[in-house]
């Protein structure tokens, strides 16, 4: 009977175990099927994906195509530092530029009773100034573009116009450039002289001519080499015309200075003569300048360059000037001479060192007596000077970026034989010391 119950059990057990068997087959069948079908959709949807991609791609490469001709409505505006606020788009870039100097000095023989003065006088390094240049390429050409420059200079300390009147005294003029042609421009601006001299007139400049404008000033007692790179109307040219133009390592340059007086083609005329050669470590430079200034010529040659040793950077330079005076006088003879080093140890700071002389030969002088600058107007004349200005120089500067910079600077003025200065108001000499920041925009 056992058996039998036991054979019966068995029975059933494999029954069901075959019944279970069954159902877990179709169950996975099942499951099977809806994981077919899950596959399906997803690779629909991966289809679908795709085409979606495709075309937001089709879409960018269209909108890049395009952008050249919406660049003509669009622009990019930025600030990199030091560099002004730009506006481009394709073919035009105008930049608003300025440049801040405040400066405090401390100087003796101040006036005619020799009295001493601190004061905020006109910036010593850096005329105060705000600009706009641009330029615009022009269509089928070589590359030429159209280029324009308009720059006013203002006297911090009191907010007034540096010359009455004259909005942009610095530079207002227009001009081409390319590669093939060079830089050529028209209006007021740098005499070519100034330029090619600045690699060794002061050891502030950059070490090699360029077809930028540069030069240096002429607001405190060692600057003042500057005039010998004049012309009519100053250290600039009014009605202008300046062509430049690099040839590998040589630079050479022409400027002109229209007179404008009716049947006298010379009468307030320059011309100017340039060359050099930006060697790298080594560079050189030179000019041929003559002008008639009030219907006296005024002529000057110079020769210069600078060498780089190291971390110190030597300068020097020889300067000849004959000027046309009135025959109760005579001819004035000038020779000029300078030297000077910048030394940049590679951290925040940086010092120089300068030495020049200006030895004149019956140089004109005006009613007080004191001698007037290269290529002013001696007509009226009638007494001159004969000798010497000497002056030493030293300064230090500390950059906290490329922006904004603290200086301290100080020089000595002497004068020999009857050789005076207007700035030592008579005396033989003069001390001056400063100290003054400069922020750049």
């Amino acid at each position: 009977m056992i058996k039998k119950l036991m054979a019966v059990a068995i029975l059933g057990a494999m029954a069901g175990a075959t019944q279970a068997q069954s159902t877990s087959v179709e169950q996975l069948q099942q499951a099977l099927a809806q994981a077919q079908k899950a596959a399906a959709d997803a690779q629909k949807a991966a289809a679908q994906a795709q085409d979606a991609l495709t075309q937001i791609q089709q879409t960018s490469v269209a909108a890049k195509e395009a952008a050249p001709q919406n660049a003509k409505s669009a622009s990019t505006i930025s600030q990199p530092p030091g560099e002004g606020l730009i506006y481009k788009n394709s073919s035009d870039s105008v930049r608003l530029y300025g440049l801040i100097d405040l400066t405090g000095v401390h100087k003796n023989n101040a006036d005619k009773a020799g009295n001493t003065v601190n004061d905020m006088p006109v910036a010593w390094f850096s005329g105060n100034r705000w600009g706009i240049e641009g330029e615009h390429a022009l269509k089928d050409t070589d590359g030429l573009k159209a280029i324009f420059k308009l720059e006013s200079e203002y006297e911090l300390p009191t907010g007034n116009m540096d010359s009455p009147g004259v909005l942009f005294n610095r530079d207002a003029w227009l001009g081409v450039e390319s590669k093939s042609l060079g830089k050529l421009t028209f209006g007021r601006q740098n005499t070519l002289a100034r330029e090619f001299s600045k690699i060794y007139g002061d050891p502030y400049g950059t070490a090699g001519v360029t077809l930028e404008e540069g030069g240096y000033s002429n607001n405190n007692n060692f600057k003042q080499l500057i005039f010998y790179s004049g012309s009519a109307t100053g250290t600039r040219y009014d009605k202008g015309v300046v062509w430049k133009k690099e040839f590998g390592n040589i630079v050479a340059g022409v400027g002109y200075q229209f007179g404008g007086v009716p049947g006298d083609f010379s009468q307030g005329s320059t011309k100017s003569l340039g060359l050099a050669y930006n060697g790298g470590a080594a560079n050189i430079s030179g000019f041929y300048n003559t002008a008639n200034v009030a219907g006296l010529t005024n002529r000057s040659y110079s020769i210069g360059g600078n060498y780089q040793i190291g971390l110190v950077r030597l300068n020097a330079g020889y300067i000849h000037y004959t000027a046309d005076q009135p025959t109760v006088i005579g001819q004035r003879k000038d020779n000029a001479y300078t030297v000077s080093a910048k030394f940049t140890p590679g951290n925040k700071f940086d010092y120089e060192l300068g030495y020049q002389t200006m030895n004149a030969d019956h140089a004109a002088v005006n009613g007080g007596g004191f001698v007037l600058n290269a290529y002013a107007n001696a007509s009226n004349a009638t007494m001159s000077a004969t000798g010497k200005r000497k002056t030493l120089y030293g300064s230090m500067f500390y950059h906290f970026d490329k922006r904004t910079e603290l200086y301290l600077a100080l020089d000595r003025l002497t004068t020999d034989g009857t050789y005076l200065a207007s700035q030592a108001n008579g005396f033989r000499s003069q001390n001056e010391y400063a100290m003054g920041m400069r922020f750049k925009f």
